[in-house]
């Protein structure tokens, strides 16, 4: 077995005795420059292993909501019961920790402990992508080793924003993250920031862990990667009709199927059906009325899945949309959203809002 030597980032100083200069030339340390020395802290075990096939198949994933105690720790009762009733209703995957589940919201620690939980509770029903990407590459390798460890399936990476890199930077950035697993690869220019273009996607497609793209820019982008194919799922609720069914999108990593799984099934399963694409139009746009997730949160608390507590910066709608979230519901069919109860419209004062947690 190859061993490592030691060894010291300054050379011993020599005993010249007393006639040892104060201003002797400067001799250079010796230094030991490995390139690419840390290996991928991963098991190989097969229960704790997924390909990328098998995420490559994978057609509606829920982008799914994290609900909070009124002291805004996790509330995992309701959060179970939201993973419950995906499962129920078809959807075969979920992102943990995404953007939709505020992930950025946040401590490491939290991010995954969900994930772990979600394995550990449902790993064997859905298929489990956690969020680990980060604008530093040190953090989104530190949380995708930590993610495939606690036995996530797949992880899902943005490319690093505000502080944006070049191409070639995001290049790296990606392969240093793909040893590791499955890997989603996520483009969303309107929060990063920065497109990640196609040559940049060709480049990293040839890794045995790329799955694919969730892709926000567009069913052109969509059609010109399926047309030489990559798998796409579209990150636009309002487009993934049309995604899958004329441009060759797999499926779509919805936000609204945390609402209507079942309808959302149908939407992605059932062929071609603009009737029922028109149907829940009005829902999406009324989702994404303001940045996602302020509607899906109102919403969740308006049916009385969760409880109606937002970790700030998120506060809910206002009532006039509140109340128009109702009228959605009951055109389109209370039985066909998550949850039993009646839809509430809820007052102002019920919302409870966390600004340390």
């Amino acid at each position: 077995m190859a061993t490592l030597k030691s060894y010291s980032l300054c050379s011993p100083r020599p005993n010249y005795g007393d006639n040892y200069k104060r201003n002797a030339k400067w001799r250079s340390p010796r230094a030991a420059v490995i390139p690419n020395f840390h290996l991928p802290m991963r098991s190989l075990e097969s229960k704790n292993r997924t390909s990328a096939e098998s995420i490559k198949s994978l057609k509606l994933i829920t982008a799914i909501k994290t609900p909070y105690l009124p002291d805004g720790r996790f509330d995992l009762e309701a959060y179970d019961d939201l993973v419950n009733m995906q499962i129920v209703d078809g959807v075969e995957g979920v992102i943990v920790g995404g953007t939709t589940g505020e992930g950025q919201l946040m401590s490491w620690d939290e991010h995954i402990m969900l994930i772990g939980h979600t394995v550990n509770c449902f790993g064997g029903s859905i298929k489990v992508i956690g969020n680990t990407g980060s604008n530093s590459t040190r953090e989104a390798i530190h949380a995708t080793e930590q993610g495939f460890a606690v036995g996530m399936h797949a992880a899902l990476h943005i490319n690093p924003y505000y502080g944006k890199t070049s191409l070639e930077g995001m290049v790296s950035h990606f392969e240093s993250v793909l040893s590791m697993g499955p890997t989603i690869i996520y483009n969303v220019p309107s929060r990063t920031g920065q497109d990640i273009p196609p040559r940049v996607i060709h480049t990293i497609a040839g890794s045995a862990n790329f799955a694919g793209v969730k892709e926000c820019t567009g069913n052109d982008r969509v059609e010109q990667y399926t047309e030489n194919g990559i798998v796409v799922w579209s990150g636009n609720d309002d487009e993934c009709h049309d995604a899958r069914w004329s441009h060759g999108a797999t499926g779509v990593i919805s936000v609204a199927s945390n609402l209507v799984p079942g309808l959302m099934r149908e939407l992605i399963f059932g062929g071609k059906n603009p009737s029922l694409n028109a149907k829940l139009m009005p829902l999406i746009k009324w989702l994404f009325h303001e940045p996602n997730p302020i509607g899906l949160n109102t919403a969740l608390a308006q049916l009385g899945v969760v409880r109606p507590v937002f970790r700030l910066p998120y506060v809910p709608l206002s009532l006039a949309k509140r109340v128009e979230f109702v009228n959605l519901v009951n055109e389109i069919g209370r039985e066909n959203f998550v949850g039993e109860k009646v839809v509430k419209v809820l007052n102002s004062e019920d919302f409870i809002l966390i600004d340390r947690y």
